[in-house]
């Protein structure tokens, strides 16, 4: 559904799509986008959350709310189809994400497949009609939101651990890619540590989230750094400085160890 307030700000011609964006970062990502005047496209599987938000934002922008499912298969067609229609997508915010914490092979597949899903199988869609949509227009910003777990084997969550590591190296080989090429498009892989948002108990794990020295960062401040990274074009960004050395660790450090540190986070080993 879609209502407009179109006479408050001056808007983008374009629009900015935001997965996951009726909590968490994907809110965060849409206050920004609102209040530099981009037109959103919001989506996520709650409609009513959606609209709340989207209510609040046409105060500056016109919104356009698309709910979905995206562990459904076709979901992810068929929101870029609905989204792009007649609509120029300058922005891609790859935001929507699961997160599942328990023993690799404990418990049915149907929460690892929707994980999966989410995480890897829609994440690369969206960014793949994306990318076409936007070659074709010669400008555009994709921003994927991955995590600092993609540095870093994961005991206890080894196969979210492992769609993070996907979606980090997707982003830097297609951001290789698109450089190559005569065109204005950029892809940005945002890789927070814990963030503030609900995620840790919707993965069923305690509100403070892994232990160690990394404490939950605000929503509101990791979405600022990856919006303004992406609109500089930067390919990787790591905010805070306790997460950049995790990063960092992860790749200088042997696999077997840093699994080690994270199992412990994790109380897994």
């Amino acid at each position: 559904m879609n209502h407009a307030r179109t006479d408050l700000v001056p808007q983008s011609r374009g629009w900015t799509l935001i997965t996951g964006a009726s909590s968490g970062l994907g809110v965060e990502f849409a206050r920004i986008a609102a209040r530099g005047g981009r037109r959103l496209i919001l989506s996520a599987r709650s409609e009513d959350k959606l609209e709340t938000l989207a209510a609040e934002l046409r105060e500056r922008v016109e919104v356009v709310v698309i709910p979905a499912d995206l562990a459904r298969p076709g979901a992810a067609e068929r929101l870029w189809r609905e989204a792009s229609e007649g609509r120029r997508i300058e922005i891609l915010v790859n935001n929507a994400g699961l997160g599942l914490q328990r023993r690799f092979g404990d418990g049915g597949t149907e929460e690892v497949e929707n994980l999966v899903a989410v995480n890897v199988s829609a994440a690369t869609v969206l960014m793949q009609a994306a990318v076409a949509h936007m070659r074709k227009e010669g400008a555009g910003h994709i921003m994927n939101v991955a995590s600092v777990a993609a540095f870093i084997p994961g005991p206890g969550m080894a196969v979210y651990h492992a769609t993070k590591a996907y979606l980090l190296s997707l982003s830097d080989a297609v951001s290789s890619e698109l450089s190559g090429e005569d065109i204005d498009v950029t892809v940005t892989a945002l890789c927070p540590g814990p963030v503030d948002t609900g995620f840790f108990e919707a993965a069923g794990m305690a509100a403070g989230g892994p232990s160690g020295p990394m404490r939950p960062a605000r929503a509101r401040d990791v979405a600022q750094a990856g919006w303004e990274a992406m609109l500089a074009g930067r390919q990787t960004v790591v905010p805070g400085g306790m997460t950049r050395i995790a990063a960092f660790a992860g790749r200088v450090l042997p696999r077997g160890l840093t699994a080690r540190i994270a199992g412990r986070a994790y109380g897994r080993s």
